[in-house]
């Protein structure tokens, strides 16, 4: 019979607090990242950046620092957290205080002019800007007309005009809107909701299906239907999906 000494019984102890812990700080933060809103990474301003760390280093020391209380912890979370979504609200109030706490946009070239001023207070060098202006896809910078650093931290460009693409616009072409593409099939799985939202039903979905011959759901790994009404068809069978469009 095994039996389990003091001090196994106290690292046992250990890892449950620990497992407890990390899971308590699991649920708060999910909680909190709900109330504040969800954001790419590369859409977090300044602010943002700040909070997010501020909290995950809160979090990660409540999982493994047991000289912290349960709850010490979990209120720093949330006074971080009711801050941010207190910030996010009064920042759509005031622009006064929307510039204060995630800044302005920045202009660092204009009509194909580099701004050298701004290019200093974004603390970038023309090493960097060359450098994301290729990113960008920008070999030549003198194809470029403006380029803003957006709050973000990301930089925008747009294109001289002789160095965009054509649109149909400009070959004076008619073209349908596009539109939102719905997933009817996931997984040979139907989706309810998604059908009710172009106003079709599953006799509309399996008629076009069987038109199409496909009558196994199963082997279906996803459907989708744009605003033609044309379903788009991705099997199961291959490593590379056949598409079949059907009018």
């Amino acid at each position: 019979m095994l039996i389990l000494s003091l001090q196994d019984l106290f690292k046992l102890g250990n890892y449950l607090d620990i497992f407890l812990r990390s899971f308590v700080s699991l649920v708060v933060l999910f909680v909190i990242t709900e109330i504040m809103g969800k954001k790419q990474i590369s859409q977090l301003n300044l602010f943002d950046y700040i909070i997010g760390i501020s909290i995950g280093s809160i979090a990660a020391s409540l999982s493994v620092d047991d000289s912290i209380e349960y709850l010490d912890g979990i209120l720093a979370i949330v006074v971080y957290g009711g801050f941010a979504a207190l910030v996010s609200l009064i920042t759509t109030k005031s622009i006064w205080l929307r510039h204060f706490f995630t800044g302005t946009p920045l202009v660092l070239m204009d009509h194909g002019k580099i701004i050298y001023e701004n290019l200093k207070k974004s603390k970038l060098d023309i090493n960097d800007f060359l450098q994301i202006a290729r990113e960008n896809g920008f070999y030549d910078i003198t194809q470029i007309n403006c380029s803003i650093l957006e709050t973000s931290g990301k930089v925008s460009f747009l294109a001289r005009s002789k160095y965009q693409p054509l649109t149909p616009n400009d070959q004076k072409l008619k073209v349908s809107e596009n539109g939102m593409v719905c997933n009817l099939v996931m997984d040979g799985k139907i989706m309810p909701k998604h059908l009710k939202y172009i106003h079709k039903d599953e006799k509309w979905l399996m008629t076009r299906l069987e038109n199409m011959g496909y009558k196994d759901l199963s082997n279906l790994l996803l459907v989708t239907c744009d605003n033609q009404e044309k379903l788009s068809v991705f099997t199961k069978e291959k490593m590379t999906d056949k598409i079949e469009t059907l009018e």
